[in-house]
């Protein structure tokens, strides 16, 4: 006669020490859900890590291949083809000075003040002493666009440069905050007004304004 086996059994759910008692089912999916969630945000989270590794890594090699100069690097720009793009708004002639060696143009543009509604046309030099020249054909300007280029500073006197007059506003010695009018000379020729500012020497100032006489002249 066969033995009847006895049921094993079953092992009671383990307590869990921060509740006392064994999870309720609803407990061990919520905990096993929040595990789950945890392993995925630590996988992220490593990726990024891994992933800004990777980028630095990348931009380091390019830093270290990329050939660079002690010598800093200036714009020389194409004042005359600028000019000769620009020409078609106007048809006053663009001023182009021909100028000595040393001197270098860093730009070249039409420039439309949002105040006044001047249109001008704008170069700007650096001259053999390292310092800036703006020059300025204010295209049918107005005072008002002078004065705001300048700081609205005070004229101090007038000056002849190869028979052409300008007035002459000299703010070396203010304290004021005039920005690069330390130093100004305008005129006006025709439909033009121009105006130079900047911080270079008066003397280098007068090689810009002597460049300029064609122009002027030509306007007159």
């Amino acid at each position: 006669m066969a033995q009847q086996q006895m049921p094993r059994k079953q092992k009671p759910p383990p307590i869990v020490a921060e509740l006392g008692r064994p999870e309720t089912p609803e407990e061990t999916a919520a905990r096993k859900a929040e595990n789950s969630l945890k392993h995925r945000q630590r996988q992220t989270v490593q990726n990024l890590i891994l992933a800004l590794g990777a980028s630095l890594l990348l931009v380091l090699v390019i830093v270290l291949l990329v050939p660079r100069s002690d010598t800093p690097m200036e714009r020389d720009i194409d004042v005359a083809a600028v000019a000769e793009q620009a020409q078609v708004a106007t048809d006053d002639p663009l001023a182009v000075p021909v100028l000595p060696d040393g001197w270098r143009a860093n730009a070249a543009e039409l420039r439309t003040s949002n105040v006044d509604g001047v249109t001008a046309w704008y170069a700007g030099y650096l001259t053999p002493s390292n310092e800036y020249i703006g020059m300025y054909q204010g295209l049918e300007a107005n005072p008002t666009w002078v004065a705001g280029l300048l700081e609205r500073t005070i004229a101090t006197g007038t000056v002849t440069i190869d028979g052409v007059e300008w007035t002459l506003y000299d703010n070396r010695g203010s304290g004021d905050d005039v920005g690069n009018a330390r130093y100004g000379l305008t005129t006006e020729a025709g439909g033009s007004t121009f105006v130079l500012l900047g911080t270079a020497t008066p003397e280098e100032f007068e090689t810009l304004a002597t460049a300029l006489v064609p122009t002027i002249d030509a306007q007159r």
